[in-house]
């Protein structure tokens, strides 16, 4: 994928925001409430497999679709490693 200055600029700005509540602002003003639901839930996903949950149970507990939690692992598994370092980030602070 090819990378506009606009995406560069988004990003950047993405990673200046650390007040929690002015992204939380931001994200609200960005995304409809089920897009917002969404992102949680997939990340909700991501989680559930770094901790070794099944995928059919997942789907369940979740209530989504068993493709859904494919390509979540699909990406945890060979994604861009997004996932791995924010989930050790995570790790590492509690």
């Amino acid at each position: 994928m090819t990378q506009s200055r606009d995406y560069q600029i988004f990003i950047d700005l993405l990673t200046e925001l650390d007040d929690s509540r002015l992204m939380e602002k931001f994200l609200n003003d960005l995304l409809t409430p089920q897009e917002f639901e969404e992102l949680a839930t997939r990340w909700e996903i991501i989680k559930m497999l770094d901790a070794g949950h099944p995928q059919r149970e997942i789907a369940k507990r979740l209530n989504v679709s068993i493709g859904t939690v494919s390509r979540g692992a699909r990406q945890l598994k060979y994604g861009k490693r997004g996932f791995t370092e924010l989930l050790s980030r995570l790790k590492s602070s509690e």
